[in-house]
């Protein structure tokens, strides 16, 4: 069950690092990787023109977030393509019918350790940074902006570069 499980703890932030020999790369902070500002899609993008964005950026995939900010999902070219092909979608629909609403976040602050932990399970995190907006009335309200999309591939490009051993 998932309450005795120490990677899905850590990875929903009830735990913190639980091993015991950890590599030296573990308390690092996640904004060390020296991420690429990511591609993002507005939810209003026709699949069509999101196969066409991807490929023509050579991104394979990229976060849709709409204009309030709000993070709705992660579009994959080949998960596209295969909706459009296998007729669940149309060129025209927009970008929305074909993302994954189910993803994982990080934020810059955390460390490659809990990272580790997420892309375990995952192909990828979204890598948010929490600003406090306010508005001319006096109220205020926190907002996620999307820093980054960050893979195991990331992870294991940091860790080869950098390895001190």
């Amino acid at each position: 069950s998932k309450f005795v499980n120490d990677k899905w703890m850590i990875k929903n932030g009830f735990l913190s690092d639980v091993q015991e020999h950890k590599p030296w790369w573990w308390n690092i902070k996640v904004q060390k990787l020296n991420l690429s500002a990511p591609l993002i899609l507005l939810p209003e993008v026709s699949c069509q023109k999101a196969i066409e964005i991807l490929q023509e950026k050579g991104y394979d995939q990229a976060p849709v977030v709409a204009e309030s900010g709000l993070i709705l999902g992660m579009v994959t070219l080949s998960n596209t393509l295969t909706s459009v092909l296998a007729g669940n979608a149309e060129f025209s629909d927009p970008v929305t019918k074909v993302t994954y609403d189910q993803f994982s976040k990080i934020g810059l602050e955390d460390s490659l350790g809990k990272l580790s932990c997420i892309l375990e399970n995952d192909h990828f995190a979204i890598v948010v940074h929490e600003q406090m907006q306010c508005s001319g009335n006096g109220s205020s309200f926190t907002k996620q902006m999307v820093f980054g999309v960050v893979t195991a591939m990331d992870l294991l490009t940091f860790v080869s570069r950098n390895d001190k051993k």
